[in-house]
């Protein structure tokens, strides 16, 4: 089940075609375990894949054409909600999307986009396609979960854009970052319970999950990433935390680097602070709302390029003047933050987290999105509404995980030559896997 700012609660099914066509299913749900569904689209369009992205490295720039958008509610209040949105936001050609009063068919399939009428009365639902602007496919190899099994599988994964934290902005933002990934009907990670749900549903009969126990809230401990992260405004970075629930104190470990690999590191952020205690969110159910406090930061800069930056920053405005170099440490909190990288100290942050238990009985955090302005969270009326890529317990990583704990040493090389720690199996892809399945 996925959350997008707003919130918004969803799964999604996509069909990619040889023809380069494809259609799309997005099932929208009231609540944050997609058990209860609000209503259905189904899209048709075409996709036309072009060159590799300039901005951001790994990825297949694309262009698209939607053909037809439609909706099919799954109760009164659901139709009633939406066509209100429609009718008061939507211009002369909308404004008669459904009249009012208008009863709930079930199974009624009404159409908000047609290429051929030119009409287009998705606006009011906030909806656009441009995630499809912006690809990647990768594929690693998952160890067989039997005992008696040896061997791996293979795992093939669709990253498409990320969708702006805006609701505004979201209708004309070019993608530069990843939403989670969508796994492969034939090649997925197993167990997924939810794939063969979503794969086999359509618009008339969405999925619903199934029901999982949320565990309580509990941060104490050390989370880790799974997997090289990808953010807007190109950052590719890796996180580590530790937090010490006894007195609500945190520390922070964050690892940036220049390429989609995680392989090349530029500078590493350590910061730490304190974290209030958590209260349920109003606003996202099943999120816990608390404030983070960042008091004091140490930053190391891990190329050449960094250190030059940092060396000809404002004095005053990022440590000692002009004394960086490659892998030293230094501490700016004396100057209260380094405005060469954007940090300001002290600093107070709104957060929002969840934790879960995955298919493996693992935990995971999630923590807040960031604003895709680049922008940070520090006022209560900024708070996420969504969430990044989760972390994973250390306690709780397997051996596929076991590569990103000790994250900053990544890309190193032992006594022997050979790198210390080598990242799951990728192989980048400049098509999308197409399935071979009739259009209709």
């Amino acid at each position: 089940c996925e959350v997008r700012p707003g919130p918004e609660f969803l799964t999604r099914s996509y069909l990619f075609y040889t023809n380069r066509l494809f259609k799309a299913y997005q099932f929208y749900y009231w609540d944050p375990s997609c058990r209860d569904p609000s209503y259905s689209l189904v899209i048709k369009g075409k996709l036309r894949l072009r060159q590799a992205s300039w901005i951001t490295r790994g990825a297949t720039e694309a262009d698209y054409h939607l053909h037809k958008v439609g909706i099919v509610f799954h109760s009164q209040k659901a139709m009633r909600e939406v066509a209100a949105w429609i009718n008061q936001t939507s211009g002369e050609g909308c404004r008669g999307f459904l009249p009012p009063g208008r009863t709930w068919a079930p199974g009624a399939l009404y159409e908000l986009l047609s290429a051929k009428t030119e009409r287009d009365c998705t606006a009011a639902l906030g909806f656009a396609m441009h995630e499809l602007s912006l690809v990647r496919v990768e594929k690693h190899y998952q160890p067989l979960l039997q005992p008696q099994q040896s061997g791996s599988q293979l795992v093939e994964e669709l990253y498409l854009g990320d969708i702006h934290t805006d609701w505004v902005e979201r209708l004309h933002y070019r993608p530069t970052g990843y939403q989670r990934p969508m796994q492969s009907a034939v090649h997925h990670a197993h167990p997924c319970p939810a794939c063969g749900i979503i794969y086999r549903a359509d618009e008339h009969h969405p999925p619903v999950l199934p029901l999982r126990a949320q565990p309580p809230m509990q941060l104490s401990g050390s989370w880790v990433s799974t997997r090289c992260e990808v953010r807007p405004a190109v950052l590719f970075l890796t996180r580590y935390f530790i937090f010490h629930g006894n007195n609500h104190t945190w520390e922070g470990y964050y690892y940036h680097y220049s390429d989609p690999l995680c392989k090349q590191p530029t500078f590493t952020i350590y910061a730490a602070g304190r974290y209030t205690q958590g209260i349920p969110s109003s606003r996202v159910r099943g999120g816990t709302e608390l404030a983070f406090k960042v008091t004091q930061a140490r930053v190391t800069p891990m190329d050449q390029v960094t250190v030059m930056m940092l060396n000809s920053s404002e004095p005053g405005s990022c440590g000692l003047t002009s004394s960086w170099s490659a892998g030293v440490e230094q501490d700016i909190t004396p100057t209260n933050g380094c405005l060469a990288l954007g940090i300001k100290l002290p600093h107070t942050e709104y957060e929002l987290f969840k934790t879960e238990q995955d298919t493996k009985d693992r935990s995971l955090l999630y923590v807040g999105e960031r604003p895709t302005d680049g922008s940070s969270p520090d006022s209560p009326d900024k708070r996420p509404t969504s969430y990044q890529a989760p972390l994973i317990q250390c306690a709780g990583a397997s051996e596929e995980f076991s590569n990103y704990v000790s994250l900053k040493y990544l890309g190193k090389k032992d006594a022997n030559g050979s790198e210390a720690l080598k990242p799951l199996p990728v192989a980048f892809l400049l098509f999308i896997a197409l399935l071979f399945l009739r259009w209709d």
